[in-house]
């Protein structure tokens, strides 16, 4: 656990101190007062500053595994969320249990709102959390991806074929992502976004 000591005016000062420099809020930080300000003599001599030291409960990604299941639980849902870390310090929540599909949605789409709201949550109560949180269901996002990069394969190579550009169908920021991923080292062709953010499509054309 990260630990911090810190010296203020006050106690209430010198904690806020303590908590800014950790980026995290009050409810995940252990506080300790190691020593009361005292003023001296005539208000002047001898004077000491507040002193505390500050710990912090709990680490990102189990302050973020312990909210996903205490946010399952308030849905009615029964299901257990593995916690890992990716490459490139990613933080990964997966949730596996049975009726999950409910937390997927069409294409995804609900599960994209949970990640996002959930990052929302990581970054306010670690507001110096410079990296993100990925969000599965039993492994369908790795199945998506899968499924998205033979589409995209697929679709390059009609455009060459046909020598017309292919329009793909709307998609999240993430999926959009993969498409273009997988085709950014293709000699063939090319991949850029178009339209509106809720709208926005992937295009494959010619190089």
């Amino acid at each position: 656990m990260e630990t911090i000591t810190v010296v203020g005016k006050n106690v209430t000062e010198a904690a806020d101190k303590a908590l800014e420099e950790l980026g995290i809020k009050k409810d995940n930080a252990h506080i300790e007062v190691l020593n009361e300000p005292s003023q001296g003599f005539l208000g002047l001599l001898g004077s000491k500053q507040a002193e505390v030291r500050v710990t912090v409960k709990k680490q990102p990604l189990d302050f973020m595994q312990d909210f996903l299941v205490d946010l399952l639980k308030m849905m009615g849902l029964k299901g257990e969320v593995d916690a890992y870390v990716k490459e490139d310090s990613i933080l990964c929540l997966d949730i596996m249990g049975p009726d999950m599909g409910v937390l997927i949605g069409k294409r995804g789409q609900t599960l994209s709102s949970l990640q996002y709201i959930l990052n929302i949550v990581l970054h306010r109560e670690f507001q110096k959390m410079e990296g993100r949180l990925l969000v599965d269901v039993e492994g369908y996002r790795s199945r998506r991806e899968n499924t998205l990069q033979r589409l995209a394969a697929n679709l390059a190579e009609k455009v060459v074929a046909t020598r017309k550009a292919v329009v793909l169908e709307p998609m999240s920021p993430q999926d959009r992502r993969i498409i273009h991923t997988t085709l950014q080292e293709n000699p063939a062709v090319t991949t850029y976004s178009e339209g509106e953010e809720s709208n926005r499509k992937v295009v494959i054309t010619l190089k």
